[in-house]
């Protein structure tokens, strides 16, 4: 179910930012788009004080993320500023953040009026241009305010978690040693089958289709579990439950990971990730729909004549499995699940987190030619179709 976030005060929207990036920001100027009806939140965005307050292309870059956020369909814009420079005195880190305050400001209000500029710093958080010391005193308002808002209540409740810096938020933390090896012993007996060698067993005879029909059938099944297991979180049947609960054991993951090194695989699971498909997945692992379905499916991310937004209650549990795949799967095996982790994040808006994610891919593989397109889209600036459609 997606939560629906409305800025009904700066305590509200302050409180939201950093659960919305997945961490606490720092040095940090947030953009966030406010979209009709009663200023909805729409795209945010993130860069670095020094990226923007630059003379040269500081201006330049608060164009291109005021132009995203007009793409969004953003009525008005709000600056939230995050930084230890104090901004009421002088001096050089003040001075820094206040041209990218300006920089800002100078590409949001002529498309969309004045700005309300919020700054959150280590002694609280005020408004920028506020000198009333009533509302807005010299330290600033305390920061215990914003974690006791109500949307920090309940994103707390719903079990959501804040990093402690955006590395720490990208980060997908590698999993223990005899957890790795088992999923590389099973990747293995996936590839040895592949190759026409080695036990049967389960999996049959080495035919291609039947293995890559597995694949999905194995991907449905760990999604459908993660899916569970949200479902439940939410529900607060299972509020404790320990680290890695939801997630199918490491020899499934291993071979999910050999899996995907398929194109038709890898093709089915996109497909799946997308609305309205209904059993086009199954065609394109037998092979004969793989150009037109790839075709169809992209085009309903990419296309603004034909875009869908995606939907959390099937992304989510989707990218909760491939990241279990890359933190169990040998160090070169993980392109094709880092690139579907990286088109997601991109369809849902999140530039930064996608252009990690195809960084990690092309490392491993620079050829791959998916991660290579996406990579091409990214560096164009290019917002997934449904967010076009939507202006």
């Amino acid at each position: 179910m997606t939560t629906l976030i409305r800025a009904q005060g700066p305590r509200e929207l302050l409180a939201y930012v950093p659960y919305r990036l997945g961490y606490r920001p720092q040095d940090s100027v947030v953009l966030v788009g406010l979209r009709p009806p009663r200023g909805r939140i729409g795209l945010v965005v993130r860069v670095d004080v020094g990226d923007v307050a630059d003379l040269e292309h500081g201006p330049q870059l608060a164009r291109s993320v005021v132009g995203h956020l007009s793409a969004d369909g953003a009525e008005r814009v709000v600056l939230v500023v995050y930084t230890d420079a104090p901004l009421r005195s002088g001096g050089v880190e003040a001075a820094v953040a206040r041209a990218a305050v300006e920089h800002c400001r100078e590409a949001v209000e002529p498309h969309h009026g004045p700005v309300d500029v919020w700054v959150v710093a280590p002694s609280g958080w005020y408004a920028l241009d506020c000198v009333a010391d009533e509302c807005c005193p010299p330290g600033g308002r305390p920061l215990r305010e914003l974690e006791s808002s109500e949307v920090g209540a309940h994103m707390v409740l719903a079990g959501a978690a804040l990093a402690d810096s955006r590395e720490e938020a990208l980060r997908i933390p590698r999993a223990g040693a005899d957890e790795r090896r088992r999923a590389a012993r099973a990747a293995r007996r996936v590839r040895d089958r592949a190759r026409g060698g080695g036990p049967t067993d389960a999996w049959g005879d080495p035919d291609p289709v039947a293995r890559r029909a597995e694949s999905l059938a194995e991907w449905r099944a760990a999604v459908a579990r993660a899916a569970q297991h949200e479902r439940d979180r939410a529900g607060a049947q299972a509020p404790d439950a320990p680290t890695g609960a939801g997630l199918p054991p490491a020899t499934v993951l291993g071979r999910l990971a050999a899996g995907l090194e398929a194109v038709p695989v890898r093709d089915a699971v996109l497909v799946s990730l997308v609305p309205g498909t209904g059993d086009l997945a199954d065609r394109t692992v037998r092979g004969g729909d793989v150009d037109a379905g790839t075709a169809r499916a992209i085009a309903s991310i990419v296309d603004p004549a034909a875009g869908l937004a995606p939907d959390p209650a099937v992304t989510g549990p989707a990218r909760t499995v491939l990241e279990a795949v890359v933190a169990h799967a040998p160090r070169g095996s993980t392109a094709p699940a880092l690139t579907l982790l990286a088109l997601v994040a991109w369809w849902h808006g999140d530039g930064g987190r996608a252009g990690r994610r195809l960084d990690e891919a092309l490392a491993e593989d620079p050829t791959y030619r998916l991660a290579l397109l996406l990579s091409s889209a990214l560096d164009a600036g290019v917002p997934p179709g449904w967010i076009r459609a939507d202006v």
